[in-house]
């Protein structure tokens, strides 16, 4: 009576349970598993659980199993520790982009006379679970991401990109490491604005954007800085390594064609570029000598490289 009452309610449970004796063999399970695991009872009862779900970490699950034995107390398995144990169908096929059922697993040792000598494991279905919070995970880092990129050009924005170069200008002052600046602006962007409208300048930011991102190091911290402006963090980097990659930057814009409506569009790029130096308190000290020199090269007459050199700083603050 009282068997046929436990099996009623157990198959009645949308919860796995599965029991498994002291080595790993299978001594009942559920309906929830006879239906997700496509498996009847006369072909699983008796059995190994490793023959029956090949797929199982062996060696984890051992572990798991003598801990739960050993000690006399439950464990427990979560879906975001692993997605799955068990390789089960769920009834979710459109919902998640899943192949098996998301799982949170208990291990609950069965003791008789005060030694274990089983161990119950419920199954509990977690996919809905699962796919929300990854939904909603992802969306999170949609949202951060958005916070410090640029919408248009898909470069840092200046926000971010100003808390990169402090944390940098932290670290080469702390370690005493290299740090250098580039920073450039694109020549005569106004009148290409009035020639070609804001879609055609917007064109040609994205296109210079792409081709200056293409050109860095994996550490490298590109933003745009404010319209036409952009700026590169190069950390350990001296001025004759700063140098070479502005002048490459600068070549690279020079000999790209941008075609907008039928039409091609050639655009250049004034640099200025600046080295830590140990009269540096800020990281704004770092722009503005950058700045100095990228202004140097607008004046001088555009489409070239400036280095913030001392007699160059010195001679501006002067002024």
């Amino acid at each position: 009576m009282l068997d046929a009452l436990y099996h009623n309610i157990t198959n009645r449970l949308n919860t796995g349970i599965l029991i498994l004796d002291s080595n790993f063999n299978i001594v009942m399970w559920n309906r929830f598993l006879e239906v997700h695991a496509n498996k009847k009872d006369n072909n699983v009862i008796g059995k190994s659980i490793f023959t029956v779900f090949p797929e199982l970490p062996k060696k984890w699950f051992e572990r798991k199993l003598s801990s739960v034995i050993q000690l006399k107390n439950q464990s427990f398995c979560g879906w975001e520790q692993r997605h799955h144990l068990f390789e089960l169908s769920h009834s979710r096929p459109i919902t998640t982009d899943s192949d098996f059922m998301a799982q949170n697993c208990t291990f609950l040792p069965v003791e008789v006379e005060g030694e274990v000598e089983h161990v119950c494991l419920l199954i509990e279905d977690v996919t809905d679970i699962c796919h929300y919070q990854t939904q909603l995970n992802k969306a999170l880092e949609e949202l951060a991401l958005s916070n410090r990129i640029d919408g248009l050009t898909q470069a840092f924005n200046r926000k971010h990109w100003e808390e990169c170069l402090a944390s940098e200008f932290s670290r080469a002052r702390r370690y005493s490491y290299e740090l250098a600046l580039v920073m450039l602006d694109l020549d005569q962007f106004k009148a290409l604005n009035d020639t070609f409208g804001h879609q055609g300048g917007d064109k040609v930011l994205v296109e210079t954007a792409k081709s200056i991102n293409d050109l860095l190091r994996m550490g490298d911290m590109f933003g745009r800085y404010g319209g036409e402006e952009f700026a590169v963090i190069l950390p350990n980097t001296d001025l004759v390594g700063a140098e070479e990659v502005a002048e490459r930057i600068r070549q690279t814009i020079a000999s790209n064609t941008v075609d907008y409506q039928g039409h091609s569009i050639n655009v250049t790029v004034s640099i200025g570029v600046a080295v830590i130096d140990a009269k540096d308190t800020r990281y704004e000290d770092l722009i503005s000598n950058a700045d100095i020199a990228l202004y140097e090269a607008k004046s001088m007459g555009r489409d070239r490289v400036c280095l913030a050199t001392p007699s160059l700083t010195q001679k501006t603050v002067v002024a």
